[in-house]
């Protein structure tokens, strides 16, 4: 029996042999390697931290420029594309992937640690709490989902839209062009398998902290220990193991709707506990803070007060850590996301989740600090400074039912850590395999049980702290990567829209052919409703002959030219069959139609229409009925507008 494989070599190895060698590293020297990796960021953060502040701010500009410009009609995919998932398990998805498990770990921690020890205001004040809502809205808003939509649209785009392969290399292609196949491909590929490995194989380390923590604040008697955390890692790999084998629609995507139900649920339960009119007061309020200072934070340095310990050790961190999970996150994103325009894409990755996190941020984080300034939960305030993995268990303590809302919690941390893992073995495999979205399964699973075995070996060897610190330091190349992405999506969208805009706007005035029918005869081709073999009976009769005899004239005046037949569709293909190749594809369509006489009224029949299809999709017209000479004429007409977009794309005026 053959052993199928599906990798391209290049990538595969070499990310094979750099993992082990980095996790060897911060096994052995643990300590040392920690204390290497944070001079690269400190420096990093000290001479380059206007580079990540930069950055991001072009990232979300460039992003939102593209949502609400012209660029934002165009689909991700052909024009004729549908959504592979619902709004619903779409956003699902989203918010497993991007950000879930960090609101678990910091959804009260990070607001109460603003609040202790803020950067402009006095500690434990009420500026403070007004502005620890505000930081921590800035960190997990739309800055961090610019950066992934960044790689996802870019990724999404040229895989859907281009026919490249869903991977980093593919944004690169404007630039570099069939260089993305060789090895400054295969450079930026294994720098994405290494940021994946590394962050997923870290969140899943410290997360099983939490879940430790979690379980033995239920479970007085399980102790809270390196092997405790070592076997959660395995029952958490084991899962999402399992996971694999029922694939993206079913492992991922399930788990997905089961996160985002807990998420609601628990936010709910605690808005409802809690302070419910201060809770939704404090959202309004603190979105409105939130946006009033938006430009004024993005740009901040503290260029002036010289805060270079704060900026460094929250905004510069957490904009290294979206930029190094960006090639998870966004591949990830891209994979589910076919089929929607870009501007729907846009909106949904940009607000929906960042709404969604701004809610949650207040219900727990206000919550919190209400706890400790109005009831004196000192304990609280004690526990985010001592331990964040218990923090959560502890807020709990100061609501009703806080056993039950514990247990919640512990299974939505335990099924969000199962998603990422599943979500980043099919990522890296993805990356691996060149873009194979129908690689063995085998090999899904053997990244997944590497994911454990890289967070087991360096939780045992203490060597976590230094991975996830080599991660964040490798945000500094990508940043520069993303922005030649940005400048690629610039270009090939620009192309993109005057092929589009020059198809349709360009008309010839030349008359190439009589309709050679009255218009009795055209009503009754118009209010006919075909079958299908009616509708293959005119593909193969009138529109195939006619495609032939243009490919043959075009043979003839030594272009390249060629016939496609497949099942219930024909194109002709002038050029090598690349992106900017002419094609002018029929297609078989079903439809059903509600009867329209009185007869009939209640009864639905299938007819059948034989659209036009060029390069980038669906045209949504029928040439059923056309003869022989009409469809000929059509040929030339979209090949004359293919032929004015080649002109205005790549013709230079010569004096």
């Amino acid at each position: 029996m053959s052993f199928k494989t599906s990798i391209n070599p290049p990538v595969f190895f070499s990310s094979v042999i750099l993992i082990t060698l980095m996790v060897l590293l911060c096994a052995i020297v643990p300590t040392e390697a920690s204390q290497f990796f944070k001079s690269v960021q400190g420096w990093f953060e000290a001479k380059a931290g206007w580079m990540y502040i930069l950055g991001v701010a072009i990232f979300l500009i460039f992003i939102i420029f593209v949502m609400v410009s012209r660029f934002g009609d165009i689909k991700l995919g052909p024009e004729h594309a549908v959504p592979d998932y619902s709004y619903k398990s779409w956003i699902a998805m989203l918010f497993s992937a991007g950000m879930g498990i960090g609101l678990m770990f910091f959804g009260v921690a990070e607001p109460v640690m603003h609040f202790l020890a803020p950067p402009d205001a006095s500690p434990e004040s009420l500026q403070a709490a007004k502005d620890a809502l505000k930081i921590t809205f800035f960190h997990w808003g739309i800055h961090a989902w610019a950066i992934y939509s960044v790689v996802a649209l870019s990724l999404a785009y040229f895989s859907y839209r281009h026919k490249l392969p869903l991977l980093p290399r593919s944004a690169l292609y404007p630039l570099i062009g069939e260089k993305i196949y060789g090895p400054i491909g295969h450079a930026v590929d294994t720098f994405a398998v290494l940021g994946t490995m590394f962050g997923v194989a870290t969140s899943l380390g410290f997360g099983v902290l939490q879940i430790n923590s979690g379980l033995s604040y239920l479970i007085e008697s399980l102790p809270n220990n390196v092997m405790v955390q070592v076997i959660l890692i395995g029952i958490i790999t084991l899962i999402a193991t399992l996971s694999v084998f029922s694939g993206l629609d079913k492992g991922v995507k399930r788990l997905s709707e089961l996160n985002l139900f807990l998420a609601v649920f628990l936010m709910l339960a605690v808005l409802l506990l809690g302070p419910t009119v201060v809770l939704l007061q404090s959202f309004v309020q603190n979105t409105g803070g939130y946006l009033s200072d938006i430009v004024t934070k993005t740009f901040n340095l503290y260029a002036y007060e010289q805060k270079d310990d704060w900026i460094g050790g929250w905004t510069l961190l957490y904009w290294g850590w979206w930029i190094s999970w960006s090639p998870f996150v966004g591949t990830f994103i891209a994979r589910v996301s076919r089929g929607r325009t870009i501007r729907e894409f846009l909106i949904g990755v940009l607000f929906v989740p960042s709404a969604i996190t701004f809610l949650w941020m207040t219900v727990f984080g206000n919550t919190a600090i209400d706890a400790i300034m109005n009831h004196g939960a000192s304990y609280l305030s004690e526990a985010v400074s001592t331990d964040v993995s218990i923090a959560l268990f502890k807020f709990f303590e100061h609501m009703p039912f806080s056993t039950l809302l514990s247990v919640i919690a512990v299974c939505l941390v335990v099924t969000f850590f199962v998603t990422s893992s599943d979500s980043g073995s099919l990522v890296i495999d993805n990356l691996t395999s060149g873009g194979d979205n129908d690689a063995p399964v085998w090999q899904r699973i053997f990244w997944a049980l590497l994911q454990g075995v890289v967070a087991s070996v360096l939780l045992l060897a203490g060597g976590l702290q230094a991975l996830q610190t080599a991660a964040i330091a490798s945000a500094l190349p990508f940043l520069i990567i993303m922005l030649l992405m940005c400048l690629g999506l610039y270009i090939a969208l620009k192309d993109d829209w005057l092929k589009i805009n020059s198809v349709q706007s360009h008309n010839t005035s030349v008359q190439y052919v009589k309709a050679n029918m009255t218009w009795q005869d055209r009503l009754d081709v118009l209010v006919s409703q075909p079958s299908r073999d009616d509708a293959q009976h005119f593909i193969d009769d009138v529109a195939e002959p006619a495609l032939k005899e243009v490919r043959q004239t075009l043979i003839d005046k030594g272009l390249l030219a060629d016939i496609v037949l497949r099942d219930e569709r024909v194109r002709l293909v002038v050029g090598p069959d690349d992106p900017l190749s002419f094609v002018y594809g029929l297609r078989l369509r079903a439809y059903t139609v509600t009867g329209t006489t009185e007869d009939n009224m209640d009864s639905e029949d299938v007819y059948y229409r034989v659209e036009v299809f060029l390069e980038h999709g669906g045209q949504q017209y029928d040439v059923m009925g056309y003869t022989q000479e009409q469809i000929t004429a059509d040929i030339i007409t979209q090949y004359e507008r293919y032929l004015h977009y080649i002109h205005l794309s790549h013709a230079e005026l010569v004096d």
